[in-house]
């Protein structure tokens, strides 16, 4: 049993919970705070995983076929520490496939948007409590089958993270990694199940349970972002769920929806399929390139709510900035054949979706020039999470010129398999999301463990990990301008790429250091949740209405029923006399009346 303090800290009235009520209170939790908090710490641990991953694929590229002392061996399963084609192949698949499917996808709809969404609409929980549970529980599966997939020595699951047939979807055709390949396509199946009942109950519960007062444009971007994204989700991962059922049924019952007629494997007979091996990268990418709004929308709304914090003034254009969302979104769906210009499209079909791609840039436009404007003679605090919020934005910026590039037809098809391409790629979602999440969290934290980080701490994790980010990620575009291939282990036997070794290494070291800086984060973060100092109710005096509930929040989250008159961004009105007006604050002309 809880009780609120007059302070606004949660506390025990006495008593102990039993195993059935600790069982039911905090491991089957039905509270959207607690399994948001469940989303966190699994997300945060497979953050580790695909970082040494990573680590793998970069060892390799810098000094190539070289031993990783002790790291092989225990890590890598590396014989003598040395990391075989096969073995490099898995790294890169597993390490997309993790971020991307286990950590940034979790972390923003799974993390935030279970703890956030009911708190900053005046909610008491979820629309669908049982239902929220079940989509936590039903990425456990995921995280089993990926686990277990690691342990179909020596390879595992090898054919990228899109997994692109005839490779893919004939078991003969990789017998090394064939079961583990099978595990990837059941893990990539649940983490749509979850995700889809996740986007059910958001949808829902930001439609029907806002708070007396709080209209739709009257919601925090951070919302705007989220109910975006479930759209998203209920409408593109059906596709993709479908799509890993069909190869799964290629691969263990010999059906032929990708398997092309006359296929011959491994010099045996040919293959009866009549599938096409196209229609997965339609179906793969209907969903996937709407994913990459979804890693990036809450992303984008997370960072406007601080940036108009700290900036301490209203954001700019709060109705572009919720239009720009959902131009996004729509144009998001239209344009998912830039990722197939090399694969032989019709010139016209390909035009047509060069053109779709580059008016994406106008909305993001949009939410760039007015961040800058809310920023622009702002009162700027250069706390933690506006140090991550701008750093966002600028990587966002470089992240986003870079993509321009690669929406015109004649460029991409010599720079698609370059490290142009993961450049850009890690510039948005780790120099762009990844950077959101360090901020949301440092931000957010004191309301969900009523506890501050440390300030110091977290802007030496912010200057190191800008300064690696940029080591890391900068270079590639200058190898993959010069046609530096991805996805091989070994590159330098052409002599055309044999001076860029010292190149890769220095990346290579960078993205050491970059890895090794999250241990700064991790201390920071388990150290503040045990002896952090203790905060009230809204220690950034900020206007979003989860700050006017207890910190952390009980059961129900309000101990009062929220009011909403304005909107979120209320900072510096004449109206008051202090710098932030809070949602529920009665205007003055109430307070006379």
């Amino acid at each position: 049993m809880t009780s609120v303090t007059a302070d606004g800290h949660e506390g025990r009235t006495g008593g102990s919970l039993s195993l059935g009520e600790f069982v039911s209170t905090y491991i089957f939790s039905r509270d959207h705070k607690i399994i948001g908090m469940q989303f966190l710490f699994s997300t945060l641990l497979w953050f580790l995983v695909g970082g040494l991953l990573a680590l793998g694929i970069r060892w390799q590229l810098a000094w190539p076929w070289q031993p990783m002392p002790v790291v092989g061996e225990l890590l890598f399963k590396a014989e003598g520490g040395q990391i075989s084609p096969e073995f490099y192949t898995m790294l890169f698949t597993m390490h997309a496939t993790v971020m991307i499917f286990f950590v940034i996808i979790p972390f923003l709809a799974g993390a935030f948007g279970n703890f956030l969404i009911p708190l900053m609409i005046g909610a008491d929980d979820m629309a669908f409590p049982t239902l929220n549970m079940l989509s936590y529980w039903v990425m456990w599966p995921a995280f089993i089958f990926m686990g277990v997939s690691f342990c179909f020595a020596p390879y595992g699951a090898g054919s990228g993270w899109t997994s692109y047939p005839p490779l893919a979807s004939v078991f003969e055709a990789s017998p090394a990694s064939g079961h583990a390949q099978n595990l990837w396509l059941l893990g990539v199946t649940c983490v749509g199940v979850s995700s889809m009942m996740g986007s059910v109950n958001y949808m829902t519960t930001i439609i029907q349970m806002r708070a007396p007062g709080m209209s739709m444009f009257r919601l925090p971007l951070t919302i705007w972002g989220m109910f975006i994204t479930a759209v998203l989700q209920a409408f593109a991962l059906p596709v993709l769920t479908a799509a890993g059922f069909m190869q799964l049924t290629d691969r263990v019952l010999g059906t032929g929806f990708f398997i092309p007629e006359g296929l011959i494997v491994n010099n045996a007979e040919p293959l009866s399929g009549g599938g096409q091996p196209l229609l997965w990268q339609h179906l793969f990418w209907f969903y996937s390139h709407p994913a990459v709004y979804i890693m990036i929308l809450p992303a984008m709304g997370m960072v406007s709510d601080i940036i108009s914090c700290f900036s301490r003034k209203p954001i700019f254009g709060y109705k572009p900035m919720v239009y720009s969302i959902s131009g996004i979104a729509g144009l998001g769906f239209i344009v998912w054949g830039h990722h197939m210009f090399v694969s032989g499209m019709n010139p016209m079909l390909g035009m047509t979706f060069m053109v779709a791609t580059m008016f994406i840039a106008l909305p993001s436009a949009v939410k760039v020039f007015n961040w800058l404007g809310t920023i622009w003679r702002g009162q700027i605090q250069f706390t933690t999470p506006m140090l991550f919020a701008l750093s966002f934005v600028s990587m966002f910026i470089i992240g986003g010129l870079s993509g321009v590039f690669m929406a015109a037809t004649p460029v991409d098809i010599f720079i698609h398999d370059t490290y142009f391409i993961v450049a850009h790629f890690h510039y948005v979602l780790f120099g762009g999301t990844a950077m959101a999440v360090f901020g949301a969290i440092y931000f957010w934290f004191p309301k969900m463990f009523g506890r501050m980080m440390n300030e110091t701490l977290g802007k030496l994790h912010f200057f190191l990990t800008f300064i690696f980010l940029n080591g890391t990620f900068y270079c590639m575009h200058i190898l993959g301008a010069v046609g530096f291939p991805r996805r091989l282990a070994d590159p330098y036997p052409y002599k055309t790429f044999e001076h860029l070794q010292p190149m890769n290494e220095f990346i290579t070291i960078c993205a050491i250091l970059m890895v090794a800086t999250q241990i700064i984060f991790a201390i920071n973060f388990f150290y503040s949740i045990f002896k952090g100092p203790r905060v009230g109710r809204n220690p950034w005096r900020a206007n979003g209405l989860e700050w006017t509930a207890p910190s952390p929040p009980g059961h129900g989250n309000f101990d009062f029923q929220p009011v909403v008159y304005r909107g979120p961004y209320e900072y510096g009105s004449p109206e008051v006399d202090i710098d932030y007006y809070p949602q529920t604050m009665p205007p003055p002309a109430a307070d006379k009346a």
